[in-house]
């Protein structure tokens, strides 16, 4: 509890709008573009094109799907497109005996505006396709698309040699084939590897990895741990169970004084103590905790502890049917009035707009 003194939010050099400073933009990004303004220059939106062979690896391909699906609920105009291509057409048969159906045949397929091919095996995947096959590749390859595999998708790559010159990775099981058929490619034994326009992951756990660092290389640091708050991929089980915030991505790593603030704050949000608190229960000056979190969290302690708040709010909004005067005072805020202005200050609605056009 605070020393009877109410908590003030900080004031906002921008004349009431207010941008999130600390690690918790991340977890707010695909909701910050409602107070945006439609942009004259939209972000590219990239096309790829998955190539489903027989038997492909189900939880590899929805892995990259996931990736890049999520990506675009954090941007205000879509980063990519994506398609998949079968070798004969209609539906392709995964390893898990789920159909998917094809947007088309790779012969047929439109490759003048195509960014990206990547060729999705499995376990029990035919690696030797006709030359039909081999050739198509080669032709879209030529046009400077970026090639890519995902299980043994690179064994494909391989015999159409795609990877000479390149580093590249394969599932366990296909690497003797893929020494043998491509001995100028690097074979590395490592979950994924990106060079230059050639990227190829090794399994069903690594295609997810491997797409978010295509992402990161593409749009940022800040979209990718978006995509991650939304997948929970950097948590482990034991983090998740009624946690009312996520954990700050390197917690591990911070200062003890400053893990201890962070957990007062998360566990004080109802309440929220006062600075001269949180500096007396952690055992450390205020001085201290402003250094502190200058250091490691990139803004005030005040600023955090009020994004925090708002995130929490902002959730409660759009997950639950609390009544918004309900959610304020759950938040820390003095009530509706003070929540709905903070609210608009942050996302640029306010919060009743806001739960009746969420899109997340």
């Amino acid at each position: 509890m605070s020393n009877g003194e109410p908590f003030k939010a900080p004031l906002d050099p921008h004349g009431g709008r207010r941008d999130f400073n600390s690690r918790l933009r991340h977890s707010n990004q695909a909701y910050l573009r409602a107070r945006d303004s439609d942009s004259d220059h939209p972000p590219i939106s990239r096309r790829i094109g998955f190539v489903l062979l027989e038997h492909f690896s189900m939880m590899a391909f929805t892995g990259a799907v996931d990736a890049i699906v999520t990506a675009n609920l954090l941007a205000r105009n879509p980063l990519y497109r994506f398609q998949a291509v079968s070798l004969e057409g209609g539906s392709v048969l995964s390893d898990l005996g789920i159909s998917i159906a094809a947007d088309c045949e790779l012969s047929a397929l439109d490759a003048t505006e195509l960014d990206m091919l990547i060729v999705c095996g499995g376990y029990r995947s035919d690696l030797n396709p006709p030359r039909t096959v081999l050739d198509r590749l080669r032709t879209i390859a030529r046009k400077g698309t970026t090639m890519g595999g995902l299980w043994n998708g690179s064994s494909v790559l391989a015999l159409a040699g795609l990877l000479d010159g390149y580093a590249c990775t394969v599932h366990p099981e296909s690497r003797a084939g893929l020494e043998e058929s491509s001995p100028r490619a690097k074979l590395l034994p490592i979950p994924f590897v990106i060079d230059r326009d050639r990227i190829s992951s090794a399994g069903a756990n690594s295609a997810l990895g491997m797409m978010l660092a295509v992402i990161r290389h593409q749009h940022g640091d800040d979209v990718v741990r978006g995509i991650e708050e939304i997948l929970a991929c950097d948590r482990g089980t034991e983090d998740i169970p009624d946690r009312p915030m996520p954990v700050i991505e390197g917690s591990t790593t911070l200062p003890d004084a400053l893990r201890a603030i962070l957990k007062l704050m998360e566990s004080n949000i109802e309440e929220p103590l006062s600075i001269d608190d949180l500096a007396h229960y952690a055992q450390v000056s205020r001085r201290q905790i402003d250094r502190l979190f200058h250091r490691h969290m990139k803004t005030t302690p005040s600023r955090y502890y009020l994004e925090l708040r708002i995130t929490r709010a902002r959730r409660l909004l759009l997950q639950t049917n609390a009544p918004i005067t309900n959610i304020a005072i759950a938040c820390g805020f003095t009530g509706a009035p003070h929540f709905s202005r903070c609210y608009r200050d942050f996302f640029g609605v306010s919060p009743s707009k806001a739960r009746s056009t969420q899109r997340l």
